[in-house]
This record gives C-alpha cells, structure tokens and sequence, in this order.
C-alpha cells in the first residue's frame, strides 16, 4: 500500500476559480466566461430594464448582447492576458481577438441603440468602453474596487434604463445604488478567495474558543464560506431579475 503523506506535503492546488474546468479545449472558453459573475453583472441590465415604465423587448435583448460581448467576452478576453490568472491555454491572439470583437460588438449596438433611443444614450457607449479597456488592463487610477462597483454594478442598471425610458429617475438611481453595493461585497468576497486559490500554498493557525475549544484554520475552512457566498449571492441576483423579468414580460 503508498505510504501515508507526511507532514510537510505540499496540499493539492487548486483550480483557480470554483467554477473553474478542467484545463483546455472548450472547457478554458467556459472558465473564461466567469459564467456565474457574467450572469450575475447581465442580471443587472434586466433589473435595470424592467424598472422602466415601458419594457422594449428589442431594447433589453440589444443591451444585454452588448454587455455579454463587453463584460462577458472582451473584460474577461483582456484580464486573462495578464499573466493568465485562469490557467487558460487559449492563444494570445484569440484573446486579443475576442477582446476586440467583444468592444466592437458592444460599440455597434450602442450606435444602433443611438438611433432608436437618442443622444442620452451616448455617454454610457463612450464610457463603457473605455472603464473595460483600463481597468482589465490595469490602468492604476481604474483599477479600484470603487470603479469595479461602479462599473460592474451600477453601470449595467443605469445604462438598461435609459435604453428603455431615454432617461433616468430615482428608482433607477437607487437600483444603481444597490447593484454598486452588492458588487462591492462581490469584491470583498471574492479578493480574498482568489487569494487564497490562486497565490497560497499553506495556511497556519487555530482559532480558541471561550470554551476552551479550539479550531485548526486551514486553506478550506478559510475558502468554503466566502465562495458559498458568492455563490449564493450570484443565484439570488439572477433569480431576482428573472422574477422581474417574468412580471413585466408576461
């Protein structure tokens, strides 16, 4: 029988994220996805939407197209050019493809948007853009976790709105307001959790109790409820905004 690992054994790695396939083909496209962030962040522009007095089927399609190819396909494109966090193999010009094609894409439905909505629409479009390019290419003064909020979160609901309502109102705003806070604690969850998978070997240290007890603390005790929560919170948000979606479409 193999002998028993001691002590001094390296722990297993880890995938680098716990949505995370296995490594090449197809599978590096799917973990490039960051599938339960992106349906979390397009959950935004269906919230924001379905706040609008009148709900434009057409609208809310277009804007979700684009923030999946700006959020979903060109953010995640260019973070994974830097110094490959997800453990992809997907070739360098592939990602800078997608990464194009992504903004493009995103671009082109925001001037077709432009030409059904109006003028208000153009800020969000010039915007947009620009806050993906340098904050995953980590321009210092964007790469913050105040603009992820910002831009992750409260972003998607303004822009869905003014797509339907050519304008905003304090429902919206406070919509906004509430995105930006629930991307912010995406952001306090999630720091730390990458931390802990991507870049830590090994964890040391006990917790003692007031009744004498005491608890080891490892690498998986540390894990497990920050990821559950993120996990939670990704299904509650797609719930929430596919229960408005349902009221205001059916």
């Amino acid at each position: 029988m193999p002998s028993e690992p001691g002590p001094d054994t390296a722990p297993a790695p880890l995938r680098p994220a716990f949505y995370a396939a296995r490594p090449g083909g197809w599978r590096d496209w799917w973990t490039l996805l960051h599938p339960p962030y992106t349906a979390w962040h397009l959950s935004y522009v269906v919230v924001g939407a379905c706040l609008a007095p009148v709900v434009r089927v057409d609208r809310l399609v277009g804007t979700l197209l684009g923030f999946f190819l700006a959020v979903g396909l060109a953010a995640h494109a260019l973070d994974e050019l830097r110094g490959r966090p997800l453990g992809t193999r997907i070739p360098s010009p592939w990602l800078v493809a997608t990464a194009v094609a992504g903004i493009g894409g995103a671009v082109v439905l925001g001037a077709i948007g432009v030409d059904r909505v109006g003028w208000t629409l153009v800020p969000f479009i010039v915007v947009g853009p620009l806050v993906v390019v340098t904050y995953n290419l980590d321009v210092p003064l964007v790469h913050r976790d105040v603009v992820f909020a910002a831009a992750w979160g409260a972003f998607p609901v303004l822009t869905a709105y003014v797509a339907e309502a050519q304008g905003l109102s304090w429902g919206a705003v406070l919509a906004a307001l509430a995105a930006f806070a629930l991307s912010a604690a995406q952001r306090s969850l999630s720091t730390p959790a990458r931390l802990l998978r991507r870049r830590t070997q090994e964890v040391e240290g006990t917790l003692t109790l007031d009744d004498g007890g005491r608890q080891v603390l490892d690498r998986a005790t540390l894990l497990a409820p920050l990821e559950r929560a993120l996990h939670a919170l990704s299904i509650s948000v797609v719930m929430l905004a596919t229960s408005l979606a349902l009221v205001r479409l059916t």
